[in-house]
């Protein structure tokens, strides 16, 4: 169900009349502090005041970020709210944020927060110590269902053993200390992450359903409206606590999941910047007097997820066959342009602690057959293979990419029915192990192997980012270790023997590690894409 797939005429002349009243709006109505002129007249916010229109791949899920797990719902958020802590312009390394300055103690167990003062929240709530602290406390007392990632990166909630956080609480109006249980190696890098943003305690106090709709937070932008299955607006806060910004009055996120029609809405101005933009069409791009290229700094892996807990995949030979049978270079060659690399392991190389050493599974059909007989399925079997609905940077078509994966089994006696599902409804599903196989990926949130390897395929997080269901003893305590070690060369070391696990038993195929890439006017000034692939808008403006 790929809604929006087709644009009509009309929606197109609607969309452009919009962008036209939205411009005059900004002479007289919502940003009456513009000036009469917003473009080239110097305004409070010294910026354009002009209105962006991004188009992207697909609708978010939610607008509470606590509460999910996908992508696009962070490009709206990372507008709405912060974090205590930043990432880098283009990287993640660590930088100030709600936070201004933090200190670690000798042992790394106790964390100082010094806050910024006389930062409010959207709805006129101050920001300040007791919000941090009652922020943590929602995330801590739910559950996975709730807010799967805080379980995925802290171990688990309040009451469970393995949470890693043991309190966190006010010392003053702008003062957090946050103690922890063990030390954990990337705790600043967690808290720096999307989901991690610091939300109006007023606002979600209303009820958790109310806030996902109706999100407040102290981000440059604030929420307007939600129109399912077609736009997000955002709009400047006029009291954001960073003079100057953000440049931008209004950005409209516009779901156009078609990959053709988001390149010929952006080829003929009725969007100002897309992502999932196909690799094949990078060249057209560049070529256009009127457009620019973006590369996003890669950081993620599309991969085929086998869920162990459905026969015939809770057999490992199997699970090892359907890595051999895969033309992993076809598909890359087919549909990423030379803009991607093979997937070895469940992360990039530029994650430290990626192992080189380990030689991927060589496309050779013949090999999966003898493991298929050695498992004992000599004359194959049906499945299902479920094809992602929407294009994601690390898979930009996968209708097409789950084609060419249904022919290569069909070569090994495999047959495979493709499936789809809307796409909120495919990650629930996928989630709780209802696809026998299914294509996914990752961006990775913080640069760290943690992020990728522990979060994606460990035991504790089975029913939050684990959809295949896999679990193994001896890697779990290698991927706790690994967490609770400070020592970065013996870190790297223990994430090394994890993925020689994960090797053998093959609960993925991972397929490839792409450069995205995103198209926008040539006007466009400002804009950074980062690894993550939440794009913080607010240096954004026109030329």
């Amino acid at each position: 169900m790929r809604k929006g797939k087709f644009w009509s005429l009309a929606l197109l002349l609607l969309l452009v009349l919009s962008m036209v009243l939205a411009a005059c709006g900004n002479d007289d109505g919502d940003k009456g502090k513009e000036g009469e002129d917003s473009k080239g007249t110097e305004t409070e916010t010294k910026g354009s005041g002009e209105t962006l229109v991004f188009g992207r791949g697909g609708d978010s899920t939610s607008l509470d970020p606590s509460r999910v797990t996908e992508g696009e719902t962070f490009k709206v958020t990372v507008n709405l709210f912060e974090t205590l802590l930043n990432f880098g312009e283009q990287d993640t390394t660590i930088q100030p944020g709600l936070a201004k300055k933090w200190t670690p103690s000798e042992d790394g167990l106790t964390y100082t927060f010094e806050l910024e003062e006389g930062v409010k929240f959207h709805d006129g709530t101050d920001f300040n110590a007791d919000a941090v602290v009652k922020n943590f406390e929602r995330w801590a007392n739910g559950d996975e269902e709730m807010f799967p990632y805080y379980a995925s990166m802290f171990g688990g909630f309040k009451d469970d053993e393995s949470h890693v956080i043991e309190s966190v609480t006010a010392d003053g109006d702008y003062t957090v200390v946050i103690k922890l249980k063990r030390p954990q190696a990337p705790f600043l890098k967690n808290i720096a992450m999307d989901m991690f943003a610091i939300a109006s305690p007023t606002a979600f106090e209303k009820g958790d359903q109310e806030f996902a709709r109706n999100p407040v937070g102290t981000g440059p932008f604030q929420f307007v409206e939600w129109k399912p299955n077609d736009s997000i607006t955002i709009e400047k806060f006029d009291g954001y606590w960073q003079e100057g910004l953000p440049k931008l009055g209004k950005v409209i996120f516009l779901s156009i999941p078609d990959n053709s029609a988001r390149l010929n809405a952006l080829l003929k101005g009725d969007i100002d910047l897309a992502d999932g933009i196909n690799p094949s069409d990078g060249q057209k791009i560049e070529d256009s007097a009127d457009l620019q290229l973006f590369e996003r700094p890669s950081m993620n892996v599309g991969y085929l997820g086998l869920t162990v807990t459905r026969p015939p995949f809770d057999n490992k030979l199997v699970r090892q066959a359907m890595n051999h049978a895969i033309d992993k270079q076809t598909i890359i060659d087919s549909f990423f342009e030379g803009r991607a690399d093979i997937a070895v392991n469940p992360m990039p190389e530029s994650i430290s602690g990626y192992n080189d050493e380990i030689e991927g599974y060589e496309y050779d059909p013949a090999k999966a057959k003898e493991l298929l007989k050695e498992a004992g399925y000599e004359d194959g079997f049906e499945m299902e293979l479920w094809a992602m609905p929407v294009p994601r940077p690390y898979m930009p078509d996968g209708e097409k990419v789950a084609e060419v994966i249904q022919k290569n089994l069909e070569d090994i006696g495999v047959k495979a029915k493709i499936v789809s599902h809307e796409w909120a409804t495919y990650l629930d599903l996928a989630s709780k192990g209802d696809a026998d196989a299914f294509m996914l990926g990752w961006t990775g949130d913080n640069g760290d192997a943690d992020n990728f390897l522990y979060v994606l395929l460990d035991e504790d997080n089975i029913g939050s980012n684990n959809y295949t269901y896999f679990k193994n003893d001896g890697m779990h305590d290698l991927l706790i270790e690994a967490q609770s070690e400070v020592d970065e060369d013996k870190r790297i070391e223990l994430y090394k023997k994890a993925q020689e696990i994960i090797h053998d038993e093959a609960p993925w195929v991972p397929l490839a590690h792409s450069t995205p890439l995103l198209g926008g006017a040539k006007e466009l000034t400002g804009f950074k894409p980062h690894p993550t692939g939440s794009d913080i808008l607010k240096n954004v403006d026109f030329k």
